[in-house]
């Protein structure tokens, strides 16, 4: 599981990546009690989480197009630099107490349009650094890293700094960590050199987007993705830190535990995955990893105390990073090279695309409802779509054991 590292440029990139996700565990923490600090509804964050989303699913088609045009790694350390800079704004006017909602809002927008940029040219990055045998530890390494970085320690150190300096203290930290990122990416040697295409633009975008609908196992994992967030993503964003904030009276190290608690489930997954061949059946493996996983948050509805979400915070975790792993693998091994960040950045568009709805139906549906309503609903009816979509579509479920893939 462990042999990508002796590979200098891939332990480089997740050294920097490593960095800079233990920042985004930070942020999800700060940006949360930012928004509740200045208007405590849980339309106040879902209106940053819409910004956040809506920024990302505006740009990820351009960043698609961008990363395969250009030298992904280049691409990256603009997203990177981009990224920081809205962070320091954002914590400067956070210490100065000068931040308002409309300017959290705003500069959310700013981020997500980063990250827009940054996610498809990392995710075709990685077949470039390591060979197809190992792929499959390349991912596992990245589904365990993440977590620990983003959703342990991350969430945990974002808990203490929030509870002692505040969140604008969080965001400048979360700043520092974008700059050791970009050292680490200007460090590699990778030799990449752009691929101009003598179409257009708007012809690679089709072209992206025509290879997508020709696999039937990527359009529709990726319109199951998007209806599965819909119901699913809103819910878990907004509501989670609300009612250990209000409901439970937990403070940001609470919310904090719960965070770290998904990410201790993703790397259990990870190391699950990392120690096993690519299953004979991959997409009916990934689809029961994902339909089963989201089922334990309903259960955040029979939750009475904080400590109660986060056996089932793990639990979501595991099954998520476990089918996760599946599907990296496979848009590496299946999806052509030059094809790469487009199908990416289809795959980014459309997952994501209706999360900005998700967050803003959050509220007004937890209103009506109720907010364990809101629960139940959402993992149930993302279950169904995923069980329904795997065993109603023709041609999505193998018939058949898959023969050797990446190698494995």
């Amino acid at each position: 599981m462990l042999a990508p590292l002796r590979l200098r440029d891939f332990r480089l990139l997740w050294t920097g990546m490593a960095v800079s996700l233990l920042g985004d565990g930070i942020y999800v923490v700060a940006v949360a009690f930012q928004a509740y600090a200045i208007d405590n509804d849980p339309g106040a964050l879902a209106l940053v989480g819409f910004a956040w989303t809506g920024g990302m699913v505006l740009f990820l088609i351009v960043g698609g197009m961008v990363a395969d045009r250009q030298p992904r790694r280049r691409v990256m350390m603009a997203a990177d630099a981009a990224r920081g800079i809205v962070l320091a704004v954002l914590g400067g006017l956070s210490v100065t107490g000068a931040l308002q909602l409309w300017m959290l809002v705003v500069l959310a927008a700013f981020y997500g349009a980063g990250e827009a940029f940054f996610g498809p040219a990392f995710s075709a990055l990685i077949p470039e650094l390591v060979p197809d045998e190992q792929l499959v530890a390349a991912n596992s390494i990245e589904g365990g890293v993440r977590p620990v970085a983003s959703q342990v320690l991350g969430p945990a150190v974002g808990g203490v700094l929030v509870a002692t300096i505040g969140p604008g203290g969080g965001f400048l930290v979360d700043a520092g960590t974008f700059a050791v990122s970009l050292g680490c990416l200007a460090a590699l040697h990778v030799v990449e050199v752009p691929s101009p295409s003598p179409v257009g633009a708007l012809r690679e975008i089709r072209a992206g987007f025509a290879y997508v609908r020709s696999q039937t196992w990527l359009w529709a994992t990726v319109v199951m993705a998007s209806v599965s967030l819909l119901v699913f993503f809103g819910p878990e964003e907004v509501l989670v830190p609300f009612i250990v904030k209000n409901r439970f009276g937990g403070t940001a190290g609470d919310f904090g535990a719960v965070l770290a608690c998904a990410g201790l489930g993703n790397v259990a997954g990870s190391v699950v995955m990392g120690r096993r061949r690519l299953p004979r059946r991959p997409v009916t493996v990934m689809y029961a990893c994902w339909g089963l996983g989201i089922l334990p948050l309903a259960l955040y509805a029979a939750a009475t105390e904080t400590w109660h979400l986060m056996p089932l915070a793990f639990l979501i975790g595991c099954g998520m990073s476990a089918g996760l792993i599946i599907w990296m693998t496979l848009m590496q091994t299946r999806v052509p090279r030059e094809l790469r960040g487009r199908a990416n950045s289809v795959d980014w568009f459309v997952s994501i695309g209706l999360t900005p709805i998700s967050f803003a139906l959050t509220a007004p549906v937890s209103a009506a409802i109720g907010i364990d309503a809101t629960f139940v609903v959402g993992a149930l009816a993302a279950s169904t779509v995923t069980f329904l979509m795997l065993f109603l579509l023709p041609g999505l479920r193998e018939r058949r054991e898959v023969g050797a893939e990446a190698g494995v």
